[in-house]
């Protein structure tokens, strides 16, 4: 042979796939490699090359040098081939042996081809060429998850994570697909003491003695149904066990984001970076935390990180999307469409997109976004952003319908009660039921300013100016907070008393100087001391909804 094969297994086995490929193309096109005379062979180094092309992220060419390789095995005569069809492991080695007669592995050919397809986001062309894979290794059943995931198949999607986690029950992505698939935690661990032949069983103290493992995948089960409060709680017992764990530190930092403990998460994130600077996993919902508080020296920073580590990743484009967002609109939008391109299933990306339109006045291309984010797994801020889109270009009814839909998946979230009082708040009809559930939300969880501002505005709305200003003040002797001192700048300066709107928008940029609300209120406050109506404007026409077999249900859940 004028080229050994083996040669080219060893340079695949130092990850030089540059010069594989280059031997490759030698060696297929040798003359000493008949397909007539040696078709076995031909296939050989077609897998071969097909390897390397498959390393360097050829796809396309991947798939038509294994189909070829595929191709030259159905010739083999079957009494002497070799050919074995049974499933192995798939690693990053060659899908032949170097030994010159090693036996080809078709199943292994056509999860290549698969994952080939995966990569290029062809769900359904990989999943085709799955279906004549029967028995399938841990790899090619997680690969199947994925894919049954993609195309909304969520019982193959979950019949497949399971058969995952009776082969290895250490396979966390398969839980967290489970957990998100709706699957509760006494099911999942199940999964973990049958065998992969089902016959058996082995005990649970076999496989995790100290249960952790059971406590992480109840942790994953509470994110999963909004049952935020007991995941922080199993996250922090974990926490205890494992410190400094990355992997739990931006589980809670993802969940303290979510329910708005936005100064917890920030720490949390900060001690991410700490112990490992070059992660970027969830740094983009760092930066969207960092944007909202205003941060941003640390959020250029944060981006010039991230984009020196990979930026080729959808985290490092929603991180320069919320950078941009106040510099240039347009080029944050773009920067959120191109993270959503590199990963169509990339939330984050969904929910910068849907605010960006939003500030834009575009809210029905808004709630096309937010709708994407929860179809892909819906959270508080999915729900948040589809009710003001549709608040935004008058759809009552349906804004109304989503919030509900929050409440009843979220009963015990404070958020979510509130996302309904600001539906209510909308109407003139519905503001007593507003503050039914404003106060709500106040006893579920009293901190929650949010709710607390809310309620000031609707007592502005129905014209009680000292009990706007009254409720506000209480709250300030508990929480320094400067979105309170900014909202009793705003009612101060509504009724004319201006000094005291002045001091306290001066409080709220002591707290933080980089408040853009206060910054704004200070500009509106000179307007107004030159005579100028800051506030001149059309008003929105009210739109009363029907509130058809709603007050029963949330009486019961406030």
């Amino acid at each position: 042979m004028d080229v050994p094969k083996d040669q080219i297994a060893t340079l695949m086995e130092h990850g030089l796939y540059d010069s594989a490929e280059m031997l490759g193309c030698f060696l297929v096109s040798s003359s000493t490699v008949s397909a007539e005379a040696s078709p076995h062979l031909k296939a050989e180094t077609l897998i071969l090359l097909g390897d390397a092309l498959f390393h360097q992220r050829e796809y396309r060419r991947a798939i038509h040098t294994y189909k070829q390789a595929l191709h030259h095995c159905a010739r083999i005569p079957k009494q002497s081939s070799g050919i074995s069809r049974s499933s192995l492991s798939l690693s990053t080695r060659s899908s032949v042996n170097a030994s010159s007669v090693s036996a080809i592995n078709e199943n292994e050919v056509r999860f290549k081809i698969a994952s080939s397809h995966f990569a290029l986001s062809e769900t359904k062309a990989a999943i085709a060429e799955m279906e004549s894979v029967k028995t399938r290794s841990l790899e090619m059943n997680i690969l199947m998850a994925k894919l049954h995931r993609n195309s909304g198949y969520n019982r193959g999607a979950i019949a497949f994570y399971k058969e995952c986690l009776r082969q290895c029950p250490y396979v966390l992505e398969a839980i967290i697909g489970l957990a998100e698939l709706g699957a509760t935690a006494k099911d999942i661990i199940s999964a973990f003491t049958q065998t992969s032949s089902r016959s058996t069983k082995v005990s649970l103290d076999q496989i995790d003695p100290t249960r952790w493992l059971q406590r992480y995948v109840e942790a994953q089960c509470c994110v999963a149904s909004h049952a935020y409060k007991g995941a922080l709680e199993l996250f922090a017992e974990l926490l205890q066990r494992f410190p400094n764990n990355v992997h739990l530190l931006t589980e809670t930092a993802k969940v303290e984001a979510i329910i708005g403990k936005n100064d917890e998460a920030i720490m949390r994130f900060e001690k991410v970076r700490s112990i490992d600077p070059y992660t970027l996993t969830c740094m983009d919902e760092y930066a969207m935390l960092l944007q909202m508080k205003c941060d941003y020296s640390r959020l250029n920073k944060l981006v010039h990180d991230l984009l020196s580590i990979d930026h080729t990743r959808a985290e490092v484009f929603v991180a320069l999307s919320v950078l941009w967002e106040r510099k240039d609109p347009r080029t944050a939008l773009s920067y959120a469409e191109k993270s959503i391109r590199v990963d169509e299933r990339h939330i984050p990306g969904y929910i910068v997109k849907g605010n960006f339109l939003l500030l834009a006045k575009r809210p029905e291309a808004a709630a096309i976004a937010f709708r994407a984010a929860q179809n892909l797994r819906s959270d508080l801020r999915s729900y948040q952003g589809l009710v003001h889109s549709y608040l935004a270009f008058g759809k009552t009814k349906e804004a109304l319908y989503t919030a509900r839909e929050a409440m009843n998946a979220m009963p015990q979230s404070a958020k979510a009660l509130k996302l309904v009082g600001d539906v209510h708040a909308n109407t003139s009809s519905g503001r007593e039921k507003a503050k039914k559930f404003y106060e709500s939300a106040l006893r579920l969880e009293p901190g929650y300013l949010g709710a607390a501002i809310a309620l000031a505005d609707l007592h502005l709305m129905e014209g009680r100016n000292g009990d706007a200003v009254s409720l506000l003040e209480r709250y300030l002797k508990d929480w320094a907070d400067e979105s309170l001192h900014v909202k009793l700048a705003q009612v101060f300066a509504a009724t004319n008393m201006l000094q005291d709107a002045l001091s306290h928008y001066q409080a709220a940029l002591r707290i933080n100087p980089q408040n853009e609300a206060a910054k704004k209120g200070l500009d509106r406050l000179e307007k107004q001391m030159k005579g100028i109506d800051p506030d001149a404007a059309d008003e929105n026409d009210e739109n009363d909804v029907e509130d058809v077999d709603g007050d029963t249900e949330e009486a019961e859940l406030m």
